[in-house]
């Protein structure tokens, strides 16, 4: 029992050290392990097994809509990346460079990818001459480096995994609808799979990416009342194919440039189910999500016919298309029950003497450890309901902390007493002026989430100056 508790308390409560407890979670469930490369994490079976299920389904959701995977090189010549002014611009601090390769000095700096913009446009170049090569919808799955300064597991690290789609059209309407088409995409996956409710819009001037023409977000609402960018999707109008030369002849034979996208969703999303979904015993995990949906624990398995038992029962779950395992170790069963739970595994199966003498077994939920005693012929088909309701009920409580933790404020006074004493996001009124939005994140160090698709009006006025206002606003914290 000791042990038992001992892995328990290895995990600060959210509310004594909300930082403290995320690194205890990233740790304690085995989804991470620090590399000797400041910055660069060791993803272990545990957290690459969720990266793997993401990418799973975003990758069939992706070619539901067109898309073709692709893998472009990891180098971009500087030159290559100097030809967007606004996007060197905005990367240059995050670069990471190539000066050397073997003994000899290399004549042209080579650029360890942030981003592979340029690397597309210059394909594209090449392989677009005319309207009957559009669209071109790829996407590739790779890895990027932005040298950070300060960093945390999945949120932000010098080296993280994530997908890139970049599209090319033939008009802007075209590139438009792909642009919000991928960004739904993004939303309907978090909100089905990941069970994350998310607020929908696009960023200001100050906030989108570097060379876009419109930059789009979806903004989730970590445990703590903090956001966590979760995806975006570009649109790049022609900007970037006047830089690159990115022309083709129409149906007209009138040469005309692309209109350009480009979307991504990262491991960082792995934080924001950790932020979302996580509780004082640990990470909990989506059922649809979790790469192990039940463990199967037997109890008292020393005793003749209880292993057998547990191994039938496990065999039954995987038939049904269950992603289950089976803990048959010497540990006691309270520190398997805490493994467990630490891993964030949506549910086990209790079995011991007691229970195959009745010929039933016990059910137990991760996220609010409600037990169903079932008979063991049915445990397949009612741990498939409990998941779903459990999914189900995990969605719920994090929409509900979503919309109980969305203010209004009207005037500048209540705007910074929200940011400052009540964790969450503020609606107010602003008149489209990037020095209020500066001002706003030196006096709060809140900063504008989105600009929602659905407009609500506040007030007239602008929370920060009092000039007549153009939008509303989500403002917040933010990781």
């Amino acid at each position: 029992m000791a042990k038992d508790k001992k892995l328990v308390e290895s995990v600060t409560p959210m509310n004594e050290d909300f930082a403290k407890w995320y690194t205890d979670v990233v740790k304690n469930a085995e989804l991470i392990e620090y590399s000797g490369i400041k910055g660069c994490m060791i993803l272990r079976p545990n957290g690459y097994a969720i990266w793997e299920n993401i990418q799973k389904e975003l990758d069939r959701r992706f070619k539901e809509t067109g898309v073709e995977n692709v893998y472009m090189p990891m180098f971009i010549p500087e030159s290559l990346l100097q030809r967007e002014k606004d996007h060197v611009e905005g990367f240059a601090p995050e670069v990471a460079w190539v000066t050397q390769g073997g003994n000899e000095e290399l004549a042209e700096r080579l650029c360890v990818r942030p981003t592979s913009e340029t690397l597309f446009c210059d394909l594209y170049s090449n392989i677009i001459q005319s309207y009957r090569d559009l669209p071109k919808v790829y996407n590739q799955w790779c890895s990027v480096v932005r040298w950070e300064k300060t960093t945390r597991p999945f949120l932000r690290t010098a080296e993280f995994l994530w997908q890139e789609g970049h599209t090319a059209h033939a008009t802007a309407e075209e590139a438009e609808e792909r642009t919000i088409q991928m960004l739904n995409v993004y939303a309907d996956f978090c909100n089905e799979v990941l069970a994350i409710p998310l607020l929908k819009g696009r960023k200001t001037d100050k906030e989108k990416f570097a060379g876009a023409h419109a930059t789009y977000t979806i903004e989730a609402m970590m445990h703590d009342g903090k956001a966590l960018q979760s995806g975006t999707s570009h649109n790049f109008g022609d900007g970037f194919a006047k830089a690159f030369g990115i022309q083709y002849l129409d149906k007209n034979n009138k040469l005309s440039y692309v209109h350009q996208t480009s979307w991504g969703l990262s491991t960082r999303i792995i934080g924001a189910i950790i932020m979302v979904h996580g509780d004082d015993f640990g990470l909990v995990l989506p059922p649809r999500i979790a790469p192990t949906q039940v463990m199967v624990i037997p109890i008292a398995m020393q005793k003749e016919g209880v292993l057998d038992k547990a191994e039938e029962l496990y065999n039954s779950l995987c038939e049904a298309g269950l992603r289950a395992k089976l803990d048959s170790s010497d540990k006691s069963p309270g520190w398997k029950f805490s493994e467990q739970e630490i891993q964030g595994i949506p549910a086990r199966i209790e079995i011991g003497p007691k229970d195959i003498e009745t010929g039933q077994c016990v059910i137990v939920r991760r996220d609010n450890r409600e037990k169903t005693i079932v008979p063991i012929g049915e445990a397949a088909a009612r741990l498939k309901e409990i998941l779903e309701k459990e999914q189900e009920d995990m969605y719920n409580r994090a929409y509900e902390h979503l919309h109980s933790s969305l203010y209004e404020a009207k005037d500048y006074e209540s705007f910074k007493d929200i940011i400052a004493n009540k964790p969450g996001f503020v609606k107010a009124m602003w008149c489209g002026d990037e020095a209020c939005e500066l001002k706003i994140k030196e006096d709060t160090t809140a900063t504008s989430r989105c600009i929602p698709f659905e407009q609500e009006k506040i007030s007239d006025t602008c929370i920060c100056c009092n000039k007549p206002a153009k939008a509303m606003v989500y403002w917040g914290k933010a990781y």
